[in-house]
């Protein structure tokens, strides 16, 4: 049987990565070729990301791709949501991208409501209301008159701007589209009335394709540079979240899934969108998915608030392995302080153990002193964080919730997997822990015609993946102590 290579630039808020992957008798095998950080740039106030960086990066894992002799068959890209480029009239790009933690957007949504209010923005999109979101984003260019947006012909989304730099082509992949708030996924188009109210043309966006399609091929120019023949670049669901949810080695629906990483994204999988009163006094957001699905899902802050705290550490000269993270949590005694992951403070603090110290000694509570008792903060804070997003998901899922599907990263740690589940009180089924390229592979395979469905690729992943499975044990003890984790957040 023939095999197929495909190269998938999967892209993430603190470092990035090129992988090769092939597909040979119904088994998948990857292979990562480079690995860089990812890193925001401050300049006079303002955050922003490295596109040439990023695209330098793209090119040199093609290269890398390139010198291994093999045929390419396909690339595709996938990156964070929201965030995008200006481009104008000549097709060149007017500014590096601002990203989604400057703080420009802090008080936009409030602001935008005066204009349009809260629940019509939400009846429309059906998007948890977040300040950094794509629509806040414009409005708040918008406010301080920022010249890239005031000479702009087009918008790119990160990774379509990242495929324009490679083919050429102009397109808005679906999955990357529909976490911008600017886009009614009932009709699966902008919606006109958000650009309206801040006076904004909508053709500044570009014509929606959905994952699995061709946007183009390399550039003769491009191509000549890395070494490679003209390969297609396919439209994957370019939001990671998406290509990771694909990656789902479900057997049936009844399933929420947990895409853990900087970010922690639990949802649920359904056909259509879920826009009520419900949800939205959740905040719960509807994102385009593969194959027309939709994805139900609430962000909560997830592996951001240990990053951070290693980083604060490492400044110290003091460095963890992850398993040395785990023994640390395990050396103390469990829930002596909690923290709402999802609180202001921790969005993108100057010091983050300082920010969790100042909640704790807030809501009156032991306050973390060494860093064993920081991360072990972190983790039954998170547990808990899990299963109150989940409950909340079951109150609108249209069948019952039987599994909670890890993915991403974060599926590799064991000990958060266990405290899941006993906080959740269902199996955890952790991996694949490569899901978001997993997905970006298999939607670049279905786009070349050699997987047929979602279907199909779940089955693939199955029988190409090792899982593991975490039944729950403590729920008695994690039940009593949700119960005080619920007046933290509220």
């Amino acid at each position: 049987m023939k095999i197929h290579h495909f190269f998938a630039f999967d892209l993430g808020a603190t470092s990035g990565r090129s992988i090769l992957a092939s597909i040979k008798n119904g088994k998948l095998e990857m292979q990562e070729l480079t690995r860089f950080p990812n890193k925001i740039i401050k300049v006079r106030g303002k955050y922003y990301w490295d596109i040439y960086a990023l695209y330098d990066a793209l090119k040199a894992g093609l290269k890398k791709a390139a010198s291994m002799n093999i045929k390419i068959d396909a690339i595709g890209i996938d990156t964070w949501g929201v965030d995008f480029v200006y481009l104008g009239e000549d097709g060149n790009i007017l500014s590096q991208p601002r990203c989604y933690r400057d703080p420009y957007t802090n008080s936009a949504p409030e602001e935008y409501f005066r204009l349009l209010p809260k629940k019509e923005v939400y009846d429309l999109t059906g998007i948890q209301i977040m300040n950094f979101n794509s629509l806040f984003q414009l409005f708040a260019a918008k406010k301080e008159n920022f010249s890239p947006l005031k000479y702009a012909k087009d918008i790119l989304f990160m990774p379509d701007a990242l495929s324009y730099m490679l083919t050429d082509k102009k397109v808005c992949e679906y999955t990357i589209a529909s976490t911008s708030q600017l886009l009614n996924p009932k009709t699966k188009k902008f919606e006109s009335k958000l650009f309206e109210a801040i006076n904004l043309d909508p053709s500044i966006m570009q014509p929606i394709i959905n994952p699995g399609e061709v946007i183009g091929h390399l550039t003769d120019d491009v191509a000549k540079e890395c070494g490679l023949n003209k390969v297609p670049v396919i439209a994957v669901a370019g939001h990671d979240t998406g290509s990771a949810v694909a990656a789902v080695p479900a057997e049936n629906e009844n399933f929420a899934y947990l895409s853990s990483g900087t970010w922690s994204l639990m949802g649920i999988e359904v056909k259509e969108p879920i826009i009520n009163e419900e949800s939205f006094k959740m905040n719960f957001t509807n994102e385009g998915g593969v194959e027309g699905t939709t994805r139900f899902l609430k962000n909560i802050t997830g592996m951001w608030l240990l990053e951070q705290s290693r980083k604060e550490w490492e400044l110290q000269g003091q460095e963890y392995s992850y398993p040395e993270i785990v023994a640390l949590s395990n050396s103390v005694e469990g829930f002596n302080s909690l923290i709402d992951p999802d609180h202001s403070s921790f969005a993108n603090p100057e010091c983050m153990t300082e920010a969790i110290a100042s909640f704790c000694q807030r809501t009156n509570q032991k306050v973390p002193v060494t860093d064993a008792e920081f991360i072990r903060c972190i983790f039954d804070s998170l547990a808990l964080k899990y299963k109150y997003v989940l409950d909340s998901l079951q109150k609108v899922a249209p069948f019952r919730i039987e599994k909670l599907h890890v993915i991403g990263g974060g599926s590799q740690n064991k000990l958060l997997n266990q405290m899941t589940a006993d906080s959740i009180g269902i199996p955890v089924v952790a991996g694949p822990s490569e899901a978001t390229a997993i997905g970006n592979v298999m939607m670049q395979a279905k786009g070349i015609g050699i997987i047929k469905s979602l279907a199909e690729m779940r089955t693939l992943i199955r029988e190409s993946v090792e899982i593991e499975v975490f039944e729950p044990q403590k729920s008695q003890l994690w039940s009593q102590e949700y119960d005080r984790f619920l007046t933290y957040i509220k």
